[in-house]
C-alpha cells in the first residue's frame, strides 16, 4: 500500500511539475508576442514583417497546444484522486501517463526550438 501511494505521489509530482512548466511558457509567449508587436510598430522591411506574422502564428499554435496538454493534466490529477489503491501499480495509471509525458516530451522540443528562433529574430531586428 506505501508502495502505492509513493507511486502516485510521484505521478501527482510530475503531473504538477509540467502543469507549471506549461503555465511558464504559456506566459512566455506573451512576452514574445509583445516584442514581435514592438517590431512591427518600428515598420522594418517586409521580411521582417512576414516573419512576425509566421511567429505570431506559431505562437498562437503554441498556446492551443498548451491549452491541450494542461487539459489532459487536469484529467490525469483528477485520475489520481479517484484511483483504486487496490489496481497495479503496473495498470492503467501508468499506461496512461506513458502517451503524455511522451507528448510534454515533444513540446517542449518544440517550444524550445521555437525560442531559439525567435530570440535569433530578436538579436537580427532588436
Amino acid at each position: 500500500m506505501q508502495t502505492k501511494v509513493s507511486y502516485l505521489s510521484d505521478l501527482k509530482f510530475n503531473l504538477d511539475t509540467w502543469r507549471r512548466e506549461l503555465r511558464f511558457h504559456f506566459n512566455e509567449m506573451d512576452t514574445f508576442e509583445e516584442k514581435l508587436e514592438e517590431i512591427a510598430a518600428r515598420e522594418f522591411d517586409k521580411r521582417a514583417m512576414l516573419q512576425i506574422e509566421q511567429f505570431q502564428n506559431r505562437i498562437e499554435i503554441e498556446r492551443n497546444e498548451i491549452s491541450k496538454l494542461m487539459h489532459r493534466c487536469k484529467n490525469k490529477l483528477n485520475n489520481l484522486h479517484v484511483v483504486d489503491l487496490n489496481e497495479s501499480i503496473d495498470g492503467r495509471l501508468l499506461f496512461e501517463q506513458k502517451p503524455l509525458k511522451d507528448d510534454m516530451r515533444q513540446y517542449i522540443k518544440l517550444h524550445y526550438d521555437l525560442k531559439e528562433e525567435m530570440m535569433n529574430f530578436f538579436s537580427e531586428w532588436l
